[in-house]
């Protein structure tokens, strides 16, 4: 059985999500399952259902190379590789990060699409995508003054459309403006366009890739978290669960998300 433009609007603002809502979308285009006419639907759906005065936004961040040379995942023969032959990083129209998944492609390059800067990159669609997206910091650029920061401070929502819990990136904000000691810094650089050249510059966060950004963390600690809070918020404000289309849905009050999140990651820092 398939599903429309219409039924995956419907089954949106029957999970809670309403006109006027600013929402940062997970999703997996093969847990929603047969969408007639393809994945574009999905992201519509999803602005139908928040209306006119409603924006959406999707971490998209880039393709493989991008941010790899300084990480200390690269023999000096790969990253020499990179250094001579990738091309500079485009946040208009550099492809979306394969590993995100099929959506983040098709948002990205829809019509009002509107980018952040930093290659940690962002993408929104609505009244709101432009503030969202506006001076986002390069480097740290999950924590202050990130889409992130803009989507909790505004009241905004989380919508986890049959994705994986562990690609969560509200929880890369959590880390990076949480206080608790031990974090992992990475330092790499990103060939960039300056002047008509291509420039290779120096990018800093809080480690932001599979490493974990620190030691204690256990595996799939984003994961955990994410489901632990809709295990005991599921059916109030703060959670709502349900299907749209064949996925499996969680739509969760960011800033909740992020309360919750931050003394669980303190605790487990300090852990011995």
């Amino acid at each position: 059985m398939g599903h429309s433009r219409q039924s995956l609007a419907n089954d949106l603002c029957t999970l809670g999500l309403k006109p006027g809502d600013i929402v940062m979308v997970h999703a997996s285009v093969r847990a929603v399952g047969k969408v007639f006419g393809g994945p574009d639907e999905i992201h519509l759906a999803i602005t139908d259902a928040i209306g006119p005065n409603g924006t959406m936004m999707m971490v998209i961040g880039c393709p493989d190379g991008f941010d790899e040379v300084g990480r200390g995942r690269l023999t000096r023969e790969e990253e020499d590789e990179l250094l001579a032959n990738m091309p500079p990083f485009d946040p208009a129209t550099t492809r979306a990060a394969r590993d995100i998944g099929t959506l983040a492609e098709f948002f990205r390059s829809f019509p009002g699409a509107v980018c952040s800067q930093s290659i940690v990159r962002f993408c929104a669609r609505g009244r709101r995508a432009t503030w969202l997206m506006k001076d986002q910091p390069w480097n740290y650029a999950f924590g202050n003054g990130s889409p992130l920061e803009k989507l909790v401070e505004a009241g905004g929502k989380l919508l986890l459309l049959g994705c994986d819990h562990d690609t969560v990136t509200l929880m890369h904000h959590v880390e990076h403006v949480t206080d608790f000691p031990g974090k992992r810094i990475v330092r790499v650089r990103v060939p960039v366009l300056k002047n008509g050249r291509r420039e290779w510059v120096d990018y800093e966060e809080f480690d932001s890739s599979d490493d974990g950004v620190h030691a204690h963390w256990p595996r799939r600690f984003f994961a955990i978290i994410t489901d632990a809070f809709i295990d005991e918020f599921v059916g109030t404000e703060m959670c709502r669960a349900g299907k749209v289309g064949d996925a499996k849905t969680a739509l969760i009050d960011a800033g909740a998300l992020v309360r919750y999140a931050a003394p669980l990651m303190v605790g487990q820092a300090n852990k011995t």
